[in-house]
């Protein structure tokens, strides 16, 4: 189920600056906390660049995306893009992904349009550390960029053409309810309690998703393809769920929901 439907959010800065700072969201946590990453982008201020703007995107789940912030920006004329990726918890990905797709749009946006023109493609540039607290941007986060050329690592990869051959998936609702019930601290224990047990993604799937009802009982995890489903479930149940559910094949049944049945 999507989530519900929000107000327009203007994307990215329009500035005549020649240089814009990008606080890119790295995972689903930083999407949930949105507000925060506005706050640090409306006061960020960079001696070198004074005259510079920021705005903030997100590699995953939350708009705008990586890709559409800095076509936004391109169309508007920057000239320089600093990327600087933004992780406020432990599931973020590692700065290369920014690096990935940041080189992806660059290799596509050198092509020519449909009128044979070539449109305009500013310096964009990474930084080599990532934020993980605002207070970061005064201890020299910035400081170190490197630039992208277009011989990045491609999104596309051989070890990601096949589905992976996991026993189990699990799904952890990180709608509204869920989230502000602790599902982002939910999907954190899973995924360090997994690391701990030896167990990859060829043997236990971990997907975070928007609501899946019942917002009730949040928050709510899914099991497939056992069709098992877990309400109130905090980070303390983890160990028993990896062990008795997702080791040992057994449910947890003081947590487990009914299913309703389809009519």
């Amino acid at each position: 189920m999507a989530l519900p439907p929000t107000a327009p959010v203007d994307p990215v800065p329009t500035p005549a600056a020649s240089t814009t700072y990008l606080l890119v969201g790295m995972s689903l946590r930083e999407h949930a906390e949105r507000e925060r990453l506005d706050a640090a982008a409306a006061t960020l201020h960079v001696p070198r660049d004074p005259d510079a703007t920021a705005g903030v995107a997100f590699l995953q789940v939350g708009d705008p995306s990586l890709a559409a912030a800095l076509t936004d920006l391109a169309d508007a004329g920057v000239e320089r893009v600093v990327l600087l990726g933004v992780s406020l918890g432990t599931l973020a990905p590692a700065n290369s992904w920014l690096r990935r797709v940041a080189g992806h749009w660059w290799r596509e946006r050198g092509e020519p349009g449909p009128d044979g023109v070539v449109p305009h493609r500013p310096v964009v540039e990474v930084a080599t550390a990532m934020m993980r607290h605002e207070s970061d941007l005064e201890l020299g986060v910035l400081d170190v960029a490197r630039a992208i050329h277009g011989r990045e690592a491609p999104l596309h990869s051989d070890a990601w053409e096949t589905v992976p051959a996991h026993r189990h998936q699990v799904l952890v609702c990180r709608g509204p309810r869920c989230s502000a019930r602790g599902g982002d601290k939910v999907a954190e224990a899973l995924a360090t309690r997994l690391r701990d047990e030896g167990l990859g993604d060829d043997d236990v799937l971990v997907t975070q998703t928007a609501c899946q009802f019942p917002c009730n009982q949040a928050p709510v995890v899914t099991v497939q393809p056992d069709d098992v489903w877990y309400g109130a479930l905090g980070p303390d149940d983890v160990p028993e769920l990896v062990a008795e559910h997702l080791v040992a094949g057994r449910p947890l049944e003081r947590l487990r929901l009914v299913r309703r049945s389809a009519r």
